[in-house]
């Protein structure tokens, strides 16, 4: 896992929690300079390491292929879960993957070319070999079914869950904390998410330069491979207040969200959607989209908007001008936010490891 946790990284590190308080006996296989991390994070819990050399993506993905098998076999594991698309093909142990998204498929121009094919010919081999995929939506499983001819009949869906302890109204210190890291003193706009192109990010920065009286507008998330991002914020000019922090820790996410006048995330399709659910669960007023599995997170407790930048601007201003109506969204989406749990998430995946089995 790298230190900065993105959706992948922060699935693993809820569910196998949920996981072991749910009463299944969980090992862990992790890189070696992940096992003091997950040894941490699962106190009584075997954490074995694999070789140092699979830090090396070649290496990792031809000891998945023999060495993984190996160290399940040793750890007498019942089911093998591989957490991200690619699994060993020769095993006897039942094996479980999750697909997280479809976008490979519908969305092939999102995405660099080398990735693309990997993730694709990974998709359909595990379509076909894994004992069960599990996705963290019924719009995945429905695009995997259409794009792919998966079996729908061998697909968990498994909606992921929101940390309360973590993702929850900030606290005034909490709110003052995020502003101080942010450098940000009036009000603003919130994004999370890494500044990839299916986050729509270049079209929520020309919408928001549209607008005519506008708040500061933060893109928070790890830097990904999307050069528009910087020719929209070039056509801003050097003056607007647009800030770029980064990656923001996990502790600060509360702050910024909540504090936050809206989050706006027009992406233009997810597997799941996990900032729109943690946004909701801070209190924020979040605008996202109708594409692929965001209705089934926001349901009727966010506002939607077509993914162009006219139609942006637009329900930013409307929202902007109605603080009534943002008020309702952000007792809504709290209500909407505590009906997904980990523990829940852990409970589906817990199913389709006994489906695999049997």
């Amino acid at each position: 896992m790298p230190a900065d946790r993105g959706g992948v990284g922060r699935y693993v590190d809820e569910l196998l929690p949920a996981l072991v308080a749910e009463g299944a006996d969980v090992a862990v296989i992790a890189q070696a300079h992940d096992v003091a991390y997950y040894e941490g994070l699962l106190p009584g819990v075997d954490v074995l390491g694999a070789p140092a050399a699979i830090a090396r993506r070649p290496v990792r993905l031809a000891w998945e292929q023999v060495g993984l098998p190996a160290m399940a076999r040793r750890a007498r594991a019942d089911v093998l879960h591989c957490p991200h698309y690619t699994m060993p093909l020769a095993t006897r142990i039942p094996v479980v993957t999750t697909l997280h998204d479809a976008t490979f498929f519908t969305h092939p121009e999102l995405h660099l070319p080398v990735k693309r094919r990997f993730f694709q010919t990974w998709t359909r081999l595990t379509l076909r070999r894994a004992r069960r995929c599990v996705t963290p939506s019924a719009a995945t499983r429905d695009e995997l079914v259409r794009v792919a001819h998966a079996d729908a009949g061998r697909i968990s869906v498994a909606p992921l869950g929101v940390d309360a302890e973590r993702f929850h109204v900030p606290s005034e210190a909490e709110r003052a904390k995020a502003r101080a890291h942010l450098g940000v003193d009036g009000p603003y706009l919130a994004f999370l998410g890494t500044l990839e192109p299916r986050k729509n990010v270049p079209a929520l920065i020309r919408a928001w330069s549209a607008l005519p009286d506008r708040p500061a507008l933060v893109l928070a998330g790890g830097r990904g491979w999307d050069d528009e991002v910087d020719r929209a914020a070039a056509e801003v000019g050097a003056g607007a207040d647009l800030h770029r922090p980064g990656y923001l820790p996990l502790e600060l996410l509360a702050g910024f969200l909540g504090e936050s006048e809206l989050v706006a995330y027009p992406s233009l399709g997810e597997g799941f959607g996990l900032p729109v659910l943690e946004a909701m669960a801070c209190g924020a007023p979040v605008l996202t989209t109708r594409l692929l599995s965001l209705p089934e997170v926001g349901g009727d407790a966010v506002e939607y908007t077509e993914p162009d930048p006219a139609s942006i601007t637009a329900a930013l201003a409307a929202l902007l001008a109605d603080p009534a109506r943002r008020a309702e969204l952000s007792a809504a989406g709290r209500a909407r936010a505590a009906l997904f749990d980990w523990r829940a998430c852990a409970r589906a995946h817990l199913a389709a490891y006994s489906a695999a089995v049997a």
